[in-house]
């Protein structure tokens, strides 16, 4: 018994450290993320920040400083991180990190395999693809890779009753934001990809406007890119839409942390119509002040109440 007790403990003391861990990766790799999850209750946000690192590190297996570069073994490194997802959330971690995630699966029944196994596919896709043909072809590597970041934490996050109705109807806004986000990551990261020798821009959507890869690669900013560009960020706009109908159906604690980054994202679309479209050599984000300043916003959208929504709109004015 006295055994037991003392592994308990220390797994516990393992466990407490490597919770701390995923904070401070947290808050170095995405601020928003970060600031978003802050305003959740502290086992929901020890629990998403588990997911958020896990995340990472699946990302950082084809675009860390560590990544490997030869296809076929980043193709066995994604092989064995599928096993190993499949260990942990059977409950064999292999590091104190896994151990994070593997105690989130035992705190929430809902949590489901597939989006992580999802995402490591879109890991393949980045591996595989420098282009895309069609949006639906990007729709699905946005799904693969963000959207499936939504349907993790939505076991965490919650819904208004706990009913199984109430949380199916909650994913198709949950997707529809990672998809938003993608796409704002995208249109954000133009000029960097572009340096990659990637283009996330629906080649469709190029010649739709009469623009071309070459003229992409050397970074032409006229009249088609403009309209090109404003076209992506309505686009991105009508998933920001989608996505906001579904906030009032999470539970009422979790609502802030998802208007908050929704609202911050949505801003950089407003960043970059100011910088006229030109993500080649400016790239839009938003100051930490004027994240601050939306906080309240975010808090005031959040409330199911029209004179709250209206004062909502005035201060947006002034930020």
């Amino acid at each position: 018994w006295d055994h037991r007790v003392r592994f308990r403990r220390q797994q516990q003391r393992v466990l407490d450290v490597a919770y701390r861990e995923c904070e401070r990766i947290t808050a170095i790799y995405s601020k928003t993320f970060y600031m978003g999850s802050s305003f959740l209750e502290m086992s929901k946000r020890k629990a998403v920040r588990a997911i958020y690192v896990w995340c990472r590190r699946t990302d950082d297996l084809v675009d860390g400083p560590r990544a490997v570069q030869n296809a076929a073994s980043l193709r066995a490194k994604l092989d064995d991180w599928q096993v190993r997802l499949r260990e942990t959330f059977a409950g064999r971690p292999r590091d104190a990190l896994d151990l994070t995630l593997s105690e989130v699966c035992k705190q929430y029944n809902r949590m489901d395999i597939t989006p992580f196994e999802d995402m490591i596919q879109g890991m393949f896709m980045d591996t595989e693809k420098t282009r895309y043909q069609t949006f639906d072809e990007l729709y699905l590597y946005c799904y693969r890779v963000a959207s499936t970041v939504g349907l993790m934490t939505l076991p965490i996050m919650g819904t208004f009753d706990s009913s199984q109705e109430a949380y199916e109807r909650a994913k198709e806004p949950a997707i529809a934001l990672g998809i938003a986000l993608q796409l704002t990551n995208i249109l954000r990261d133009v000029g960097e990809d572009r340096m990659r020798g990637r283009i996330y821009l629906p080649l469709d959507d190029l010649e739709r406007f009469g623009y071309s890869e070459q003229d992409l690669m050397k970074s032409v900013i006229d009249h088609r890119y403009r309209n090109l560009i404003k076209f992506q960020v309505e686009r991105a706009r009508q998933y920001f839409r989608k996505a906001e109908e579904g906030i009032y159906l999470l539970s009422e604690d979790s609502r802030l942390p998802v208007r908050t980054s929704l609202d911050m994202y949505r801003g950089i679309l407003d960043v970059l119509e100011k910088n006229e479209y030109d993500n080649f050599h400016k790239r839009a984000y938003l100051t930490k002040l004027q994240k601050l300043a939306l906080v309240p916003i975010s808090y005031l959208r959040c409330q199911d109440s029209p004179f709250l929504l209206f004062l909502a709109s005035l201060l947006k004015g002034f930020v």
